[in-house]
């Protein structure tokens, strides 16, 4: 049985960005991921060894947002490939990752800065 589990709008603080400011003051973020999966045996059985446990999924997403490095890009990337490692039923992921209210070189105002990736078994 095909199923999607959706997780929206964890926030994180992180420090993510190509500003020295960034990585040392830090940011608010906000990541969604949606994951495609086969979790048939869970909705027959009522077992939550067979689905993909979404408490297990924050975790893995919260430590690696702990990481530094310069692009949102980067960080799509990193749980694109470690989260179907953990996690086999998922067939399918996106990922998108706000940096809310982000630095701008030419100054401004900017509510939030979005990658989004995806990726496929």
């Amino acid at each position: 049985m095909k199923s999607n589990i959706t997780l929206s709008n964890m926030e994180f603080y992180g420090y993510i960005g190509c500003f020295d400011e960034e990585k040392i003051i830090g940011t608010r973020f906000s990541v969604s991921v949606s994951m495609d999966c086969e979790i048939g045996d869970a909705a027959a059985t009522d077992d939550l060894t067979q689905t993909v446990n979404y408490q297990a999924v924050y975790a893995c997403i919260k430590q690696l947002m702990t990481e530094k490095m310069n692009l949102l890009e980067t960080m799509c990337h990193r749980i694109l490939t470690t989260l179907p490692q953990s996690f086999p039923q998922i067939e399918h992921l996106r990922v998108s990752i706000s940096k809310l209210s982000p630095m701008l070189a030419a100054g401004g105002k900017l509510s939030d800065v979005t990658v989004t990736m995806e990726s496929r078994k």
